[in-house]
């Protein structure tokens, strides 16, 4: 109860009894007096059997009268479970009277905010069922609002409740001094008031920092009794949860109502807060938990080179200091302190610092499958807790690699290939042999085309070198040298014949592959071999009349291997600044010893051209959808550049812009000039049900844009039908000549299809679907747009009273959302 005072006036108007009895001591199965959270001893005799007295008040502690981890946890029971304690209470109920286990009230629907979630209400339903779905939504413990409704109204165990009791069952919005707020009369309006209140004391994120006069981890003076004059003491309060007790019940039980047990203290004596610890600890258990235990929470466990990296928090509930943590991984182990600043833990138990993450790194033993277990370490009550185990695969070992290619020029070998030693992403070290003679190379070239599996690594893992050699057939062998645990291994050997250097005249050979041009710099590429050596040879580069020279020394792995004697370093990809007009760019591969050069090809340009105004080009040319994901492809140009332009994609009505840039050589040969960089592909996100997406080609000057097509897509819902009932809102009822329009929303929750709805004016109803376009109610629910509605009904003149019920898709009952009343003129 919310500090409030009813001594002996309201014993004689819920119990018809006199006012001298308002405050008696009486044995737990005699008599129910007034069960007032801060003044009532106990809740007895209205109840059938008392509660067995196995609480230690020697135990309470002021200052922890209830934990955080035990007050705030929603799982305690299920429906099912509450239904049974309170049938187990009263098991019959008096003639004439009906007990909590048989109550039922009506809810109401209640949107999420910053205390609690959201509650799908609106029907009758069993106390029970209240209890249950408040529990969860706002994230208190169920086994917290039975102890309360006991200590308040005496509701768990009454055999004979009045209607009263029902209407302020929890206390909730009747202060000491003054009347019951009306606004929170009725079961269902004190369980959730009750509980959003618990939920706001903490001031949560959105909210005012109104609640501090009990604020965790300071020393509060704390009244025993209403009356001033019976004085207080100083407590350190510990934790949320009992500075919440204090400010629904602001007095601490002294010494007499300790001594007193479920009876009467003394003159000074308050009862709520003592109550509140008997009932819980002789119905469910300790409000502490494991008294003493070291707790937390294992955030990570993740294998990376070498080691395991495991972070979380532990705290011990008998010290606000940081604690150790002890964490395996095989037969290695590692001690850290949990003292890493974790502002949320601290708001999660306040009282208790914020110094208690840590993030620990064990080294690996070695490859395979590895058990990773952490452990609390105890100060204080108690012993030391096993927080969890995992199993990840070491990322640790001897090394991987390839030898990927050895080829031969004038005089020398050379290698290619990549190696990783799995417990370190550094470069490790390569010994290369050619028959006996040995070089040592470092892994450290840069790879995009590693197996997906060293991901985490990195690409600075490649190794290429070249090594002197006689002309002959040589054995080359590289090996991958080990750190960390596992041994060195042979990463493979090749055999290859080594040339002499003899000109035999033949000219080069080539392709020149292509030529992509942004406004007015091009890059033109190939590859160019003299076939008399394997030493990269001269490429000219002519654009127009005006040449320049330059060496076709790049790497092309591919030429390499459709060349093999010659090597892989011959491909060219130069920059060229072109005039604006059309250019005519040719390439020629220049001879390295006697013989003649080679034409390599040709290829025409035009930049830097005038913009004429004329529409885009393109094609919208597919939509390739996966789930709730498509890709939208095609190609758009702007023949009045050579530039990428913009494209515009709508899906319904929303669009977003993207730049069709991505090469399409195919487009590049059907415009020659333009460059390949004109294609789209882009990932688009489209809701539950049928969708159509349209391109738009966006002109880069002036002149129009050009659309490029529509194609649809249907989406089909993973909404799993879990038999809930559906909701919504009846929004307006507007009158007009000869009837009204009735607007609002319904979905149900298990589908993303439209719902019907059925509309009643007085006695005579219709179907109709909700099924307009509430873009509103889709961003919030995420099930689509089509859930709205909006029916004009004739009616005649006067008045008439419209509701409005939401009908199940699937399993599960219709929901009631609203009535309304309407005059007609």
């Amino acid at each position: 109860m919310a500090t409030r005072v009813w001594i002996a006036v309201l014993a004689v108007l819920i119990g018809g009894l006199t006012a001298t009895t308002a405050s008696a001591a009486v044995e737990p199965d005699t008599q129910v007096v007034a069960t007032d959270g801060a003044q009532a001893s106990t809740g007895g005799a209205s109840a059938v059997g008392g509660p067995v007295k196995t609480a230690d008040l020697s135990q309470f502690d002021p200052g922890m009268i209830i934990s955080d981890a035990v007050f705030f946890d929603s799982g305690t029971m299920t429906e099912a479970q509450i239904q049974a304690f309170l049938e187990a209470k009263v098991p019959r109920c008096d003639s004439g009277y009906v007990c909590l286990k048989d109550w039922y009230d009506t809810s109401r629907v209640t949107g999420a905010d910053a205390m609690c979630g959201a509650y799908s209400g609106g029907m009758r339903e069993r106390a029970s069922a209240i209890i249950y779905k408040v529990a969860k939504a706002c994230g208190i413990n169920p086994q917290v609002i039975l102890v309360m409704l006991e200590k308040e109204q005496g509701l768990v165990r009454h055999v004979w409740p009045s209607d009263w009791r029902y209407t302020i069952a929890m206390g909730q919005g009747c202060p000491d001094t003054a009347a019951c707020d009306t606004r929170y009369y009725g079961f269902f309006n004190q369980v959730y008031g009750a509980a959003w209140q618990l939920k706001r004391y903490a001031n949560p994120a959105g909210t005012s920092q109104y609640f501090t006069w009990y604020a965790p981890g300071k020393t509060w003076n704390v009244r025993y009794h209403p009356e001033i004059s019976c004085g207080s003491s100083p407590v350190r309060i510990q934790n949320q949860a009992t500075a919440n007790l204090y400010y629904y019940t602001p007095y601490q039980p002294n010494a007499a109502s300790i001594r007193a047990g479920y009876g009467e203290g003394d003159g000074c004596s308050s009862y709520g807060n003592r109550n509140f610890f008997q009932y819980f600890n002789d119905w469910f258990g300790s409000t502490v938990g494991q008294v003493g235990l070291p707790f937390g929470n294992i955030e990570l466990v993740e294998a990376r080179p070498g080691e395991f990296v495991v972070s979380g928090w532990a705290i011990d509930p008998d010290s606000s200091e940081p604690i150790s943590v002890h964490v395996y991984a095989g037969s290695n182990s590692i001690a850290v302190a949990a003292n890493v600043e974790r502002p949320d833990v601290a708001g999660a138990y306040p009282g208790l610092g914020s110094k208690h993450g840590f993030t620990a790194r064990v080294p690996a033993i070695g490859e395979g499958l590895t058990n990773v277990c952490v452990y609390a370490i105890n100060v204080g009550r108690g012993a030391n807790v096993l927080m969890g185990c995992v199993t990840r695969f070491a990322m640790s070992g001897s090394p991987v690699g390839e030898l990927g290619s050895v080829t031969a020029t004038d005089g020398t070998v050379n290698v290619v290939g990549w190696a990783i030693d799995p417990d370190t992403a550094e470069p490790i070290d390569v010994h290369i042999y050619v028959d006996s003679f040995s070089v040592a190379m470092k892994s450290d070239v840069a790879r995009t085309d590693l197996p997906s599996a060293y991901a985490a690594y990195g690409t600075k893992h490649g190794f290429s070198g070249t090594i002197k050699a006689s002309p002959g057939v040589h054995r080359v062998c590289a090996y991958g040298i080990n750190v960390g645990p596992g041994g060195h291994i042979e990463l493979g050997c090749k055999s290859v014949t080594v040339p002499g250097t003899v000109d035999l005249g033949r000219p080069p050979i080539g392709v020149f592959e292509g030529l992509s041009v942004s406004g007015n710099n091009a890059v033109a590429s190939g590859w160019a071999i003299d076939p008399d050596t394997t030493s990269p040879i001269a490429v000219h580069i002519y654009i127009g009349s005006v040449g320049a020279a330059f060496t076709a020394d790049k790497i092309r792995t591919d030429v390499g291997n459709a060349y093999p004697a010659s090597g892989a370093n011959h491909g060219f990809g130069e920059q060229l600044t072109l005039p604006d007009g059309q250019s005519d760019v040719c390439v020629y591969a220049i001879n390295n010893g006697v013989g003649g050069h080679t034409l390599l090809g040709c290829r025409s340009v035009m930049v830097g051209m005038s913009d004429l105004g004329r529409a885009p080009i393109g094609g919208f040319e597919g939509l390739t959808v996966t789930g709730s994901t498509a890709i939208a492809s095609g190609w758009a140009l702007d023949p009045d550049t050579t530039k990428s332009i913009k494209i515009h994609l709508y899906v319904g009505s929303r669009s977003a812009e993207y730049t069709a840039d991505k090469p399409r050589p195919d487009v590049e040969r059907a415009y020659p000039g333009y460059g390949p960089n004109h294609g789209f592909g882009e990932q688009l996100t489209l809701p539950p049900g049928r969708s159509e997406v349209c391109a738009y080609a966006i002109n880069a000057g002036p002149g129009g844009h050009a659309f490029l097509g529509c194609r649809t897509a249907n989406v089909a819902s993973t909404v799993v039908d879990r038999g809930r009932a559906p909701f919504g809102t009846l929004e307006a009822v507007v009158p007009s000549s000869g009837g009204a329009t009735i607007s609002g929303w319904a979905l149900d929750p298990d589908t993303s299809d439209p719902i019907q709805i059925h509309i009643y004016v007085d006695d005579v109803s219709a179907a109709y679907s909700a099924n307009k376009v509430r873009e509103d109610v889709g961003a919030v629910y995420g099930l689509g747009n089509t859930h709205g509605f909006g029916e004009t009904l004739p009616m005649s003149p006067g008045n008439h009273r419209v509701c409005v019920y939401a009908i199940n898709n699937g399993a599960g009952g219709n929901a009631f959302i609203a009535c309304r009343d309407v005059t007609v003129p």
